[in-house]
């Protein structure tokens, strides 16, 4: 979609859902936002709304990122101890001695 040729308040709008939609577990419409509207918000006569979503999709973007990754990094280290509740949070449980 080409954003040069839609209407600034359609703009404002899409940017604002997909923001919204960030926070019904669709963390990665945050980081989509980010990327496609900024051109749009680097502009100096940008839309103050529009540049709004996008620093803010960014940051919750990057901080489920950092989130996601610490989890990772923690469970990976952490299952085998955690005894039956990291089996329970496996998607496929490593047969063999621990």
């Amino acid at each position: 979609m080409d954003l040069s040729r839609v209407p600034l308040e359609e703009k404002v709008d899409l940017c604002r859902k997909y923001f919204l939609g960030g926070f019904a577990f669709l963390p990665w419409l945050w980081f989509v936002n980010s990327v496609w509207f900024f051109n749009e918000a680097r502009k100096p006569d940008a839309d103050p709304r529009i540049r709004k979503y996008v620093i803010l999709s960014f940051i919750f973007s990057t901080i489920c990122a950092v989130g996601i990754a610490v989890w990772a990094a923690i469970f990976q280290q952490r299952r085998a101890e955690w005894g039956e509740t990291g089996d329970l949070l496996s998607v496929t449980i490593i047969k063999g001695r621990v």
